[in-house]
């Protein structure tokens, strides 16, 4: 595995570099950290200064952060409190945001198969980037926060399940029985952990949680390997096994003391958040193609068509989930929030590159406007949502970790 000193040293000082920005421009605006972290790794990146160099070691911690950033999307759903109007929305409007981006790609890609990448990456909602800044903001205990992550949660599963269906190269029969085969393993592990298979887990859990054991550390590192692992030899996206593990684990502990759960689940956001999560990030923005991106015209052109797309096709069926009687402003946000979106991106238009379906510039244009979502849109949305009259009565989530809705 080749690796560069300097990319070695680089991205961790990008990574303990971010959040002091972050904070030294807070009481200014409050830029969502994964902001930095991908303004900061294409800065360095050869698109301009060329200080950090993509490497085989890189690109590894890079995909398991990747992985994680959808562990922890999985594992902190809980599906109790976005049941009802919230989900079933979410779901009837990711449908219309499958159909429109179809729809719409068909108009402008050379191809079926071209706009089926196309339409795909424009339905899809970055739930593990929208939670912590929810978190950061105090939103993720209100109806807004639980509207918000019912559209990431079915805007990062139904893309999963249509990468899986439709771009994996096989027949649509052959993938539907492939799938079934996943859902059957995952769903047995889930069922059993929700009837209480975990609980004689809970015990090791507590008793080695401040040793050099970690039990509980370790067996996220199973779960997730193992549905990841799954995926894998069943040729599907290893980001739906990622996803399931994290829906598993949380049922796992499900039953745990209170105490026990935040402390480790304190010890899981650590591990991703302060180490994994970061890496891909700063990857993303290491290894943004920006050669390809101006290379052509009509590639540099779509960068703000596509940007517009997520606003339309993924943004405006998100009003569908608002709670009842939102503000203009609550409005708005929902749709910013909602239309952010950049892993499935990336995921999806790695898989149109290599099977030949979607040039390089297409590619970096779509992952362009997905970084630029990523940048704006939960920055305007925000601010929008401090406009809400209910936004006084927010309380933040910085000091004490509880079970949450995304």
């Amino acid at each position: 595995m080749e690796y560069s000193i300097g990319t070695l040293v680089l991205i961790p000082a990008v990574a303990v570099a971010a959040p002091l920005l972050v904070q030294a421009v807070a009481r200014w605006v409050a830029v969502p950290l994964v902001v930095f972290e991908i303004v900061l790794g294409l800065l360095l990146g050869p698109a301009i200064l060329g200080w950090i160099v993509p490497d085989d070691f890189a690109e590894f911690f890079a995909d398991f952060g990747l992985a994680m950033l959808f562990f922890l999307a999985g594992n902190e759903i809980d599906f109790r409190t976005i049941r009802g109007r919230p989900l079933s929305r979410a779901a009837i409007g990711w449908i219309i945001s499958l159909a429109a981006g179809i729809g719409l790609a068909a108009l402008i890609a050379p191809h079926l198969s071209a706009a089926a990448f196309v339409g795909i990456a424009l339905t899809s909602t970055a739930l593990g980037t929208i939670m912590p800044i929810l978190r950061d903001s105090g939103d993720l205990r209100t109806p807004f926060g639980a509207a918000v992550i019912a559209l990431g949660a079915v805007g990062e599963f139904g893309p999963l399940l249509a990468i899986s269906l439709f771009l994996s190269g096989r027949s649509p029969l052959v993938a539907a029985l492939v799938l079934i085969a996943f859902a059957v393993v995952a769903g047995l592990a889930i069922w059993l952990a929700a009837r209480g298979a975990g609980h004689r887990l809970h015990r090791i859990i507590a008793a080695t949680m401040h040793t050099s054991s970690q039990f509980g550390v370790r067996l996220v590192v199973l779960v997730l390997v193992a549905l990841v692992g799954l995926s894998v030899v069943l040729d599907l996206d290893m980001l739906l096994g990622a996803f399931t593990a994290g829906v598993l684990y949380r049922l796992l502990l499900s039953g745990a003391p209170e105490i026990d759960k935040q402390v480790i689940e304190g010890k899981i956001e650590a591990l991703g958040y302060g180490f994994l999560v970061p890496v891909f990030f700063i990857y993303t923005g290491v290894t943004f193609d920006l050669q390809a991106l101006f290379a052509d015209g009509r590639s540099l052109a779509l960068l703000p068509i596509a940007l517009l797309g997520l606003l339309v096709v993924r943004g405006l069926p998100s009003l569908l989930a608002a709670p009842v009687g939102s503000s203009r402003s609550d409005l708005a946000a929902t749709a910013l929030l909602g239309a952010t979106g950049l892993p499935i991106i990336v995921a999806v238009t790695a898989i149109g590159v290599s099977a030949g379906d979607i040039s390089s510039g297409t590619a970096a244009a779509l992952v362009g406007a997905g970084m630029l979502s990523v940048l704006l849109f939960p920055l305007i949305g925000l601010s929008l949502r401090k406009r809400s009259a209910d936004a006084a009565n927010r309380r933040p989530d910085d000091d004490v970790h509880v079970p949450t809705v995304g």
